[in-house]
């Protein structure tokens, strides 16, 4: 009896065993990320020569307006300008070019798509700072085709409706409660946009945004 009790409690301890030791603890999934750069080789020379001095200049304010919390815009809604914002201005080459095909093409940042230009090509940019009225300049321009971009950061506010109760009459009639609230939500737009200096000593005047 005591050999049988052995043999039984051995099976209870060896089938426990071995389930443990088949168990599979499901790894976490990682979010993919996809990083795609143009394949067309950055010409450094061209870059430099077209950054290099002229005498014109390019003139702008920049700016966006407050969207819907799902991202479509606001009719009428007013200017929200572009506070001591960095605006980056690249040349336009092939180069660029297929980076901004290529940018169209294939970007969804919500599925981790992005589309980077190459360190090398990046460095080939001037910079500017705007004004607390949106207003910057890039000076010493030569006539030629640029890209300027900035990324403008704002709080968006809004209100909703927030559920405080509900009370009840003598005939079982339910009556909701609801009390309205404010909410902030920080929003970063990236404003872009191409201007071309078409002659020396030209004056552009543009809108980012």
């Amino acid at each position: 009896m005591k050999l049988k009790k052995y043999v039984l409690t051995l099976f209870y301890v060896v089938s426990a065993t071995a389930v443990v030791s088949a168990q599979y603890k499901e790894p976490e999934k990682k979010d993919k990320v996809e990083i795609f750069r143009p394949e067309i080789a950055f010409d450094s020379l061209l870059a430099k020569k077209m950054l290099a001095k002229g005498t014109g200049a390019i003139k702008g304010v920049a700016f966006t307006r407050q969207k819907h919390p799902l991202g479509y815009g606001v009719p009428l809604s007013p200017r929200i300008l572009a506070n001591k914002m960095k605006v980056v201005l690249l040349p336009v080459t092939p180069y660029f070019e297929e980076w901004y095909q290529l940018r169209k093409d294939k970007e969804n940042i919500r599925k981790k798509r992005f589309v980077y230009l190459s360190d090398q090509a990046y460095r080939y940019r001037l910079e500017a700072i705007t004004n607390s009225d949106g207003e910057f300049t890039f000076p010493d321009m030569k006539p030629g085709k640029y890209f300027l971009q900035g990324m403008l950061d704002y709080t968006l506010r809004g209100t909703y409706n927030a559920y405080t109760g509900s009370g009840y009459n003598d005939y079982g009639g339910r009556t909701d409660y609801y009390q309205k609230k404010e909410y902030y939500k920080n929003i970063q737009d990236r404003i872009e946009t191409f201007v071309e200096v078409k002659e020396n000593g030209e004056i552009v005047k543009v809108k980012l945004h």
